[in-house]
């Protein structure tokens, strides 16, 4: 850190020269600035630069590496271990800088680098286009894309990376660059699954497909039925076409007016099964899911950019996740999956789910970072709740929950939906093999690490 009097005089400067806001700890809109996804994470950053452009980007590297400050980056905030904040450092807070242009001649989009999964799915909705996207509508694009990147489209259009036309980065010098398939080929091959480790993603341009229709049947079953309905969804999966997606999924009953009173607040297993095309044959393909005992249905045509909100999670919960991904989903694999349910805690909002890979995803291009392409089901276990009392026994369900399906593991996991596990889950989300090329593309990119607030590739 350098002396007082230095960094007084370029905070002084940061303030001026930023179109943006610069926030320090006695600031007011300070502690709502800090404030993430997850509730566990309280982080105090020394400096928060809330970014109105590529010139402000540039400015706040340049100002952190001037000071030898620690840098975070900040687009949708929803890394479950904090990566988008420090203690003591910099943020790039990169949520002012969320347009979405949307060319639908050339079936594109170009995506500033604070938007959110929501920006970016309201934008292409009226020209019945889309790309596949997180889960989650209040997800960044940047970070969700350049982690590999897996949505209900996945099957059907690719991961999200898959769709990738083009990166403006800022580096660690403070320049930028942009990275195409022509223009910094070895780095935009590392952007396909390695995150934020090169630089900060100002923006992206997003191959974008026709999606005139969409449709789903989200059915509710008492957890006696949740087996039966499990193996009726993986059998509709695996034997459907590659339109059909989607998850089964335990969870605490809502209190919603399509949930008896009382069932709120029981253990539930939800079959959501999407469908990129009409109703009509998503109707065929549910119809074995319509024919066991269910508590709710819920079975129409949905605009994308709304089912995208459908499981949408509120802000400031408390959250501990990880995954597994697996080679198949046999029976003895469904029971075990099914009877770990009855353990998670309840009444929270945490989900037990399991979802489908395969189509499109196994198709992809084998030659980027991300390895999970050949497993062909994944178990996402998604902590969240409320009472730090219930801290110890939630982040011991999901851990028990993955201890459960390693014997059916492939081994690859997506690193978005897991937080700080250490450099061999790292190495696993991205492949033991492709390790030695990237980090070669960080000593060119990142020498000193400068962007080390995420899965981390180390430079050597």
């Amino acid at each position: 850190m350098a002396p007082l009097s230095k960094a007084g005089t370029a905070l002084a400067a940061l303030r001026e020269d930023l179109a943006g806001a610069v926030l320090t700890p006695d600031d007011a809109g300070y502690d709502e600035a800090r404030t993430v996804f997850n509730g566990m994470i309280d982080r105090r950053p020394a400096v928060i630069a809330q970014c109105e452009s590529t010139a402000d980007v540039v400015t706040a590297v340049r100002f952190a590496r001037d000071l030898d400050l620690k840098v975070a980056v900040r687009g949708g905030g929803h890394s479950v271990a904090g990566m988008s904040l420090n203690d003591g450092g910099l943020v790039v807070d990169l949520r002012r800088m969320h347009e979405v242009t949307v060319h639908p001649a050339a079936g594109a989009a170009h995506i500033e680098g604070g938007a959110t999964m929501s920006h970016l799915d309201r934008a292409c909705q009226p020209y019945g286009l889309a790309t596949t996207g997180g889960r989650a509508s209040t997800t960044g694009v940047g970070g969700f894309v350049l982690g590999g990147g897996s949505g209900w489209l996945d099957r059907k259009f690719g991961l999200a990376v898959d769709n990738l036309l083009g990166v403006d980065l800022v580096t660690a010098d403070g320049e930028t660059v942009t990275a195409t398939a022509e223009d910094h080929p070895e780095l935009f091959w590392a952007l396909h699954g390695g995150g934020g480790n090169f630089g900060i993603a100002t923006s992206l341009t997003l191959r974008l497909h026709e999606l005139p229709d969409m449709s789903i049947a989200m059915l509710m079953y008492a957890p006696e039925h949740g087996p039966e309905a499990a193996r009726r969804f993986r059998d509709i999966v695996e034997g459907g076409p590659v339109e059909a997606s989607g998850g089964v999924i335990y969870l605490t009953a809502p209190p919603e007016p399509f949930v008896q009173p009382h069932l709120v607040g029981t253990l539930l297993c939800v079959v959501l099964l999407t469908y990129a095309g009409p109703e009509e044959p998503m109707r065929k393909l549910a119809e074995p899911l319509l024919r066991l005992p269910h508590e709710v249905e819920i079975v129409n045509a949905i605009p994308y950019a709304d089912l995208q909100c459908m499981i949408d999670d509120p802000p400031g919960m408390r959250n501990y996740w990880s995954a597994e991904y697996l080679t198949g989903l046999p029976d003895e694999l469904v029971q075990v999956f099914c009877a770990r349910a009855h353990s998670m805690p309840v009444p929270t909002g945490s989900q037990h789910i399991l979802f489908p890979l395969g189509g499109a995803i196994a198709d992809g291009p084998a030659e980027y970072p991300v390895p999970y392409r050949s497993s062909r089901w994944a178990v996402h276990p998604f902590g969240v709740w409320a009472d730090p009392a219930d801290d110890e026994g939630c982040i011991r369900w999901v851990k028990d929950v993955r201890e459960d399906v390693r014997p059916w593991s492939s081994g690859d996991v997506y690193l978005n939906f897991t937080g700080d596990e250490g450099s061999e889950r790292v190495a696993a989300g991205l492949g033991e093999e492709n390790m030695r090329r990237l980090r070669a593309v960080k000593r060119q990119y990142d020498p000193d690490n400068v962007f080390r607030f995420n899965h981390n590739i180390q430079p050597s």
